[in-house]
């Protein structure tokens, strides 16, 4: 499936009805290729991915990522094959072990015990579910997992179109290609907030990282590039924040991009962040740096 160089990537909770009719008509017509979407406290992620496949034509909506603790693996593989039969075959389910914080909120009794052979079974699991479905639809499993650490990306490289690093730098994409090889798609996102204030530009960062600055599987990967524990405290360092989110000139941004590009990555999906700390895309910036 061609994701495209570029994609753009929107955090959906607290979007409002409107908002999210807005999201994939406008980003199909600046001529992203992808969408993708994550499952977080609000919408829930195949009912969310059926509103978005929609109210578009040929835009590739990618869930990115769904957590498994949410669904069983026959769910998600109906789920999976419902939304390719009735939207066009235009669907991508990314699937994610989550966080132990995270579990702990949603609730339902979940425990968090050790993610690659958690996620390891639950693809097993689906394959079986398949088998009973009589295969997925067109016979494509157009699966990915959200994956930070070298086991969970060969993981994906090996049962998977790919793994989906999240708050990563170009260095660890280039890790996450050593990995995997050549042949697996390799999503990189990266933040982005188009503004040459860097005050403000590293308040949007803090915002928005705040979320993961707790999470101990983070601190690892920063760890791995030259961060430590100075980094990830009292709200941040300002290298951590610039490292997270590119900002600048359009063309600041751009590099950024490409850098990723360069470092291995199939896709960048660009997540917009307002200056102004709007929890809704930058569209200036989306528009600015769309493709062509």
């Amino acid at each position: 499936m061609d994701f495209g160089e570029l994609g753009v990537v929107v955090f959906t909770d607290g979007l409002s009805p409107a908002q999210m009719a807005e999201l994939g008509p406008r980003t199909e017509q600046l001529g992203y290729k992808t969408l993708w979407y994550p499952e977080v406290f609000d919408y829930e992620a195949m009912a969310q991915g059926a509103f978005l496949l929609s109210q578009t034509e040929s835009l590739i909506i990618a869930n990115g990522i769904a957590n498994i603790f949410a669904r069983d693996p026959m769910a998600a593989a109906q789920g999976y094959n419902s939304l390719n039969k009735l939207y066009g075959d235009r669907f991508v389910l990314g699937l994610g072990v989550s966080h132990p914080g995270i579990l702990d909120i949603r609730g339902g009794g979940h425990v968090f015990e050790k993610p690659l052979s958690t996620m390891r079974k639950y693809l097993d699991d689906m394959d079986a579910a398949w088998e009973v479905l009589g295969g997925p639809f067109n016979g494509e499993k157009r699966l990915m997992l959200a994956a930070l650490g070298p086991g969970m990306q060969k993981l994906a490289a090996e049962s998977t179109l790919g793994p989906i690093p999240y708050n990563n730098t170009p260095e660890l994409t280039a890790r996450a290609r050593e990995r995997i090889g050549a042949d697996s798609t390799l999503v990189a996102v990266q933040n982005v907030c188009l503004t040459t204030n860097p005050a403000e530009a590293r308040a949007t960062a803090r915002r928005t990282l705040s979320f993961y600055l707790e999470f101990p599987r983070y601190h690892d990967i920063w760890s791995s590039v030259g961060f430590n524990e100075e980094d990830w405290s009292n709200g941040g360092s300002d290298r951590l924040m610039d490292a997270m989110v590119a900002w600048g000139t359009e063309d600041d941004i751009l590099a950024r991009l490409k850098a990723h590009l360069d470092a291995g990555a199939t896709h960048v999906g660009i997540q917009s962040l307002r200056p102004d700390g709007a929890g809704v895309p930058d569209w200036n910036a989306l528009e600015a740096l769309a493709p062509g």
